[in-house]
């Protein structure tokens, strides 16, 4: 499903620390609307796999997920394995 206005206030409001539909910049929003349009690229791929232009927006969303992720990690480490494992990250 592609991301939408009702679906990306749902993930926030699910993923933020201040449990706010608005709070899009907090990284646990950030880092669960990367990974709601990750599945959605990978699904598409799996089917289109000569997309190279899809492939090459997967690969920037990994390393932006990456990257806030380690952010995250040296903010709050509680904060940290509670996104990963509510989204069933490996690490």
């Amino acid at each position: 499903m592609k991301l939408n206005q009702e679906k990306k206030q749902q993930l926030c409001l699910q993923y933020s620390v201040k449990k706010s539909a608005q709070d899009t910049g907090a990284p646990e929003s950030q880092i669960a609307l990367s990974t709601h349009r990750i599945q959605h690229l990978t699904a598409h791929l799996k089917s289109n796999p000569k997309d190279k232009a899809a492939r090459l927006g997967l690969i920037k969303l990994v390393s932006n997920r990456k990257r806030q992720l380690t952010y995250l990690k040296q903010e709050g480490i509680e904060r940290y394995r509670n996104i990963i494992a509510s989204l069933g990250l490996r690490k």
